[in-house]
């Protein structure tokens, strides 16, 4: 594996989400917190007619296998840095190819897929290492799909002090656009997941841009 960069305690994530791979996927817990982005990530692959895509940090695999399911493209990968997580993500789908690799360092050649969505993870990884590497494996004008919460509050940096962000760091919705495009993409659309419940409780954000 590359020495690409991690965020701090990174092995100490993974093996705690190898542990909680269960609980995540009880049915109320995913209805609730995971399936609405995970619907504006499908209505956002179908709309462009996605053949080969990348779930990155896909955990137990529900979105991926939705996609396989769903969207029957000619390639879906699901990465995640836990084994626990991919054990049960294997179970669910033998159709996807599963990768236990880490977001900043996937293994993919160049220009493997035409897409690259993340729900509720991106928080997790060293971003700009990240971000180099979802359009090293996308292919020219490829969709960039990344939903997860993007607290609005002009204090949102305080709310995570340093300590925390080592671990992990919720960017606001313009640092996320600043962090996107630095990277080389060009935002197409970014707003709030659409929910039956207000946005300030869940402020999650889907950001989309296609690689430049």
């Amino acid at each position: 594996m590359s020495a690409a960069p991690t965020r701090a305690f990174n092995s100490l994530v993974t093996r705690s989400w190898s542990r909680l791979a269960r609980v995540y996927n009880i049915p109320l817990v995913q209805r609730i917190a995971y399936r609405p982005p995970q619907d504006e990530i499908i209505e956002q692959l179908r709309r462009a007619d996605i053949r080969r895509v990348a779930d990155i940090g896909c955990g137990t695999g529900i979105l991926t296998s939705r996609i396989q399911h769903e969207l029957n493209p000619e390639v879906v990968y699901g990465c995640d840095a836990s084994v626990g997580m991919l054990r049960q993500a294997k179970a669910r789908s033998g159709q996807v190819n599963w990768i236990n690799r880490r977001a900043e360092d996937t293994g993919l050649p160049d220009a493997a897929v035409d897409a690259v969505v993340s729900t509720h993870a991106f928080h997790f990884f060293d971003h700009p290492a990240a971000l180099a590497e979802f359009h090293r494996i996308l292919s020219p004008g490829g969709l960039l799909a990344i939903a997860l919460n993007n607290p609005r509050s002009r204090f949102a940096q305080l709310l995570q002090p340093t300590p925390i962000q080592s671990v992990a760091y919720f960017p606001s919705p313009d640092e996320m656009r600043s962090l996107v495009e630095a990277a080389g993409f060009r935002i197409t659309a970014q707003r709030s997941v659409r929910r039956p419940i207000p946005s300030a409780l869940v402020p999650d954000v889907l950001t989309v841009a296609r690689r430049i």
